[in-house]
């Protein structure tokens, strides 16, 4: 699968990634949110359930990272990357055919499997290429693929509420597009030879001892930032329903979070590249805490689109410099210190939703779980060692 030369430059390649970024995180896993408030009218979810439906999918995140780790370092990780796009897009459009709430939970957990191997293995494929043609600054051009589906899955929901599509109908059709993309990304990635020498590399991970205690620490901020993110991003658009316009406050909330996404990413580049992209992470951490804290104990729309804007403009930015500090920290076996970078991601953004779901339930608001969030963000700024 693998032998063919690569033909296809390295802006290409950041496209093709791009777009596997965008259809398998900010669709498959994302286009839930400005869903969500539907789907809980449509198949009559409390709170917690959709928490749960959403943890399920980041308990899936979890399981495929952990499964992604194993296969970073394998001659089989293009196949790998394979059958993670395929099932991506293949639980987006099975969505539009389940009603059964177990069978949802099922669905949305194999969903973040998938997830998880786009994200891993992906990331690997083109940052070798990016690394080889000395090309490290198309990453945010890469990651940028995240707003891109946001923002694209808004679009194409507004379309079919507009042509009165059922929520059904706009998962049916987030799946069709789906498909595409990946369709053509595979035709680029496919090509991508690798430069690893596989057996070597195998044999040289079972005798190394990569992690240190600033890694350890890192690693552990990163799952706080897990945690502190997905509250906001999984219930902001129900949170928005609540104010008058709420028609078009949620598909507004959800594209500022894509839009200021987008340019965020070349924004902390630069601060990193001033300032070493441990400070920018702190400095993020700590946007991000208030940006929480306004979404959740919104009084109005615009603390609500205010706090969006924070989010956007932080979260996708850290999940970047977190790879690229956990990078410079590892220095060997970076990969594998990238896969469990994600790893205790997952844990956090697993635990996210299902409590939130449940402290919703019970203070009437999301005010309390906001503000644990914060908390937990801004405990994360003082395990991020700059030295």
């Amino acid at each position: 699968m693998n032998s063919e030369s690569p033909c296809h430059s390295p802006l290409t390649v950041a496209i093709a990634g791009a777009f596997v970024i965008a259809t398998a995180m900010g669709v498959g896993r994302f286009a839930y949110t400005p869903l969500l408030p539907g789907m809980q009218e449509t198949l009559g979810w409390s709170v917690a359930q959709a928490g749960d439906v959403a943890s399920s999918n980041y308990l899936g995140y979890l399981l495929g990272a952990m499964l992604a780790t194993l296969l970073v370092h394998r001659a089989q990780r293009l196949t790998g990357l394979f059958w993670g796009m395929f099932l991506s897009a293949l639980t987006t459009f099975a969505c539009a055919w389940i009603v059964s709430y177990p069978l949802w939970l099922c669905l949305r957990f194999l969903s973040g499997i998938a997830s998880a191997f786009c994200m891993i293995l992906g990331t690997a494929v083109v940052t070798e290429v990016f690394v080889r043609h000395s090309r490290p600054q198309l990453g945010s051009l890469y990651f940028a693929g995240l707003s891109v589906g946001i923002i694209g899955s808004v679009f194409i929901i507004e379309i079919a509420r507009y042509m009165a599509g059922s929520v059904f109908v706009q998962w049916g059709l987030l799946g069709f597009v789906s498909f595409v993309m990946l369709a053509w990304a595979w035709t680029v990635l496919r090509r991508q030879t690798t430069e690893i020498d596989f057996t070597q590399n195998s044999a040289s991970m079972q005798t190394e001892h990569v992690p240190n205690r600033r890694l350890h620490f890192l690693i552990i901020a990163y799952g706080l930032f897990g945690f502190g993110y997905v509250i906001t991003a999984t219930f902001i658009v129900s949170i928005a329903r609540q104010f008058d316009n709420a028609s078009l406050l949620e598909p507004a909330t959800w594209i500022v979070v894509g839009l200021v996404g987008a340019p965020s990413l070349f924004i902390w580049h630069n601060i990193s590249m001033r300032i070493n992209v441990f400070n920018a992470m702190r400095i993020a951490y700590a946007l991000q805490a208030v940006g929480v804290l306004l979404a959740g104990v919104a009084s109005n729309a615009f603390s609500v689109i205010l706090g969006g804007a924070m989010l956007g403009g932080t979260f996708m930015a850290i999940t970047a410099m977190g790879f690229t500090a956990a990078r410079q920290v590892a220095k060997n076996n970076q990969d594998k210190a990238i896969a469990w970078m994600t790893v205790s991601f997952g844990i956090g953004q697993l635990l996210g939703p299902a409590l939130a779901g449940r402290m919703a339930e019970i203070t009437g608001s999301f005010a309390a779980p906001s503000a644990l969030a914060a908390a937990l963000l801004i405990t994360g700024i003082f395990l991020i060692k700059t030295e």
